[in-house]
């Protein structure tokens, strides 16, 4: 029997009064479930079918009729609980007994309402024990991604063979091949440790209070995911010495420092492959005997699997012993920089790491330091993401402290360019669903990293094509309108990025208007004496507000209004309430704010409804009558 109907059977995940705790909930806890019946449907009995992710395993949990419901001719309602106690993922929907048959009912596909179907989509139940506390100093503060190379030169030159030492800081780095085909990322424009030491106070001023720096380590390329050495910090960059210095520089303007782990694949170019000799033969390439050889997969032809088909990055067996050791051991990798002065490490593609990996690495980083960070680098919704057959599972307590959240950045792009306001609020409320409340409070929200085009170009840039050739990216920049229409919508996503739970994460530059479209063109230099001053001004202002206020940090998230082009959403606690509102269409919509309130950005003052003309963006704080 299937009706087509949604009001019939009403239940959602998100209400309290349906089920409690909302969202992910801790190992041991109970959960209640509460849902509604038409009088229509004649329910006879209901119960809720709850599978448990690991092992597929089912189970049934008879609901009972509510008692006290004003008028049953109307309405009937049912519910039940029970504790649960293993971590990971559960699935639930909802089956209904009636004289006509069974009716299932699950979640719609609009949002986390109840729909009636044949074949129900289940809603998500995460369940997680925390054994390792997630890092105070992160909750609540503000990111700062740092490419080495391309941030601040300080000092000489460093020259080295096979790499071309630029002089001409903001030029246009390297684009086109060799006369092989290849691209070698081999431009360096002397960007260093001492470099970021001298600007340490702008960074500080900025309000800054962590720095993520692209990877650091010994490597042939400017960017250094092509990993040569692990323990070696490389030349072009600085000393192990600069390198401590900058950690303790930086710690006493109240800003940690945490590394790029690359530990998925090393380059060719290695002390661990050394495909062409240049570490002394004892590689894994020609030498069967090397320690190393066991650390990547060779074919039969000799061959060699590589990260996603390019041969200077050969893949690493993650679950060999002997390198599980090199990088998690007592003397291993991952402690080694964090007793140089590092608090933590950013996982790139952390999806392809095993789960006994990431526990490994996640014990090692803790045991050196507790409150070290351990943030991955995940591109979709990481509550349930499966990669390489395995449910990775990584808020269980045991693995990652939190991840890049770029579901984030996605759905501010389109809601600022597109006016999707149901877009943006169903993909914010199904990551505070789907996620545990101290990993929310510690996400990495960033607008723009090295690995997407920059926030101004993609908000106010020429589109060309899925796939534009990289003379066309070098050729384009923003006319003048262009880049003010741009730095206008780029102001309205800040004041989102810095208000939304999580961590806000500015890559370098963006703040002082860098351009740019895919690498290399969004890793170019930082425009010192050329920045947007306006755009550095507005960030410090919304990090100031952000930091003087503590419902950023643990403070809790109500949806209040996704209608059309306007989103407006209130962070909250037991002492103040704060509301942030953007009007990202062309025409003008009200708003039912507080009794009085203020808006921060401009000080007018407002009563209960707030007209939010077109383009508008406002934090508005609740005005109390003492």
């Amino acid at each position: 029997m299937l009706l087509n109907s949604t009001q019939q059977v009403i239940f959602d995940s998100g209400e309290e009064w349906h089920k409690k705790p909302f969202g992910a909930m801790k190992s041991g806890e109970t959960l209640r479930l509460r849902i509604a019946v038409s009088a229509d449907i004649d329910a006879h009995g209901a119960c809720a079918v709850v599978r448990f992710d690991k092992n597929g395993s089912e189970a049934r949990y008879d609901m009972r009729p509510v008692e006290g419901i004003e008028d049953r001719s109307i309405i009937s309602v049912w519910e039940t609980e029970f504790p649960i106690w293993d971590t990971g993922l559960y699935w639930y929907y909802f089956e209904i007994r009636t004289e006509q048959g069974l009716i299932k009912a699950g979640k719609s596909a609009a949002g986390r309402s109840a729909v009636i179907a044949e074949s129900p989509v289940s809603w998500q139940q995460t369940v997680y024990q925390r054994k390792y506390d997630v890092p105070e100093w992160l909750e609540g503060g503000v990111i700062y991604q740092i490419f080495v190379d391309r941030f601040y030169h300080s000092g000489s030159y460093v020259e080295m063979p096979g790499r071309i030492t630029r002089r001409d800081w903001g030029g246009m780095p390297n684009y086109e091949p060799d006369s092989d085909g290849k691209i070698l990322n081999n431009d360096f424009f002397g960007g260093n440790f001492r470099g970021i030491i001298e600007k340490l106070p702008y960074i500080y001023s900025l309000g800054v209070t962590c720095i993520y720096l692209s990877p650091v380590c010994e490597a042939y390329s400017n960017h250094k995911y092509d990993t040569a050495d692990y323990m070696k910090i490389d030349p072009m960059f600085g000393t192990e010495e600069e390198f401590s210095e900058l950690c303790s520089k930086a710690d006493e303007y109240g800003i940690k420092v945490i590394c790029d782990g690359v530990f998925s694949h090393t380059g060719s170019d290695s002390v661990y492959f050394d495909k062409y000799g240049h570490y002394g033969g004892n590689g894994a390439w020609n030498n069967p005997d090397s320690p190393y050889r066991q650390w990547y997969y060779f074919k039969e032809d000799g061959s060699y699997e590589t990260w996603w088909g390019i041969d200077t990055l050969p893949q690493l067996n993650k679950s060999n012993p002997s390198y599980v050791n090199f990088i998690c051991g007592e003397y291993g990798v991952a402690r080694h920089w964090l007793r140089l002065g590092a608090s933590g490490w950013r996982l790139d593609v952390a999806d392809e790491l095993p789960n006994s990996f990431l526990e490994r690495l996640t014990s090692a980083v803790k045991q050196e330091k507790s409150d070290a960070a351990v943030i991955g680098e995940v591109w979709e919704d990481a509550s349930n993401k499966t990669s390489y057959g395995e449910r990775k599972n990584y808020f269980e307590g045991d693995k990652l402290d939190s991840v890049m959240n770029y579901p984030f950045r996605n759905a501010v792009i389109g809601f600022i360019k597109n006016g999707n306001a149901v877009l943006i609020k169903n993909t914010v409320e199904t990551i505070m669903e789907n996620y545990p409340s101290e990993v929310v409070n510690c996400l990495m929200n960033s607008l723009g990293t090295h690995d997407t085009e920059r926030i101004l170009t993609v908000l106010g840039g020429k589109e060309l094509g899925s796939d534009p050739s990289r003379e066309e990216q070098a050729a384009e920049h923003m006319t003048p309108a262009e880049y003010e229409r741009s730095a206008r919508m780029f102001m309205a996503a800040e004041v989102l990025q810095m208000t939304l739970p999580g961590v806000p994460c500015i890559y370098y530059g963006d703040e002082a208007g860098m351009q740019g479209y895919k690498d290399p063109f969004n890793r170019q230099c930082y425009p010192w004496g050329h920045e947007d001053k306006r755009l550095i001004a507005w960030t410090m202002m919304l990090i100031k507000f952000r930091r003087e206020h503590e419902v950023y940090k643990e403070g809790s998230y109500r949806t209040t209004a996704a209608v059309r082009s306007l989103y407006a959403f209130e962070r909250y606690d037991r002492n103040e309430r704060i509301m942030t509102v953007v009007n990202s269409g062309r025409r003008s919509l009200k708003l039912t704010a507080y009794e009085q309130c203020r808006d921060f950005l401009t000080g007018s003052e407002f009563g209960k409804i707030v007209a939010v003309p077109a383009g508008r963006v406002m934090i508005l704080e609740e005005i109390k009558n003492i």
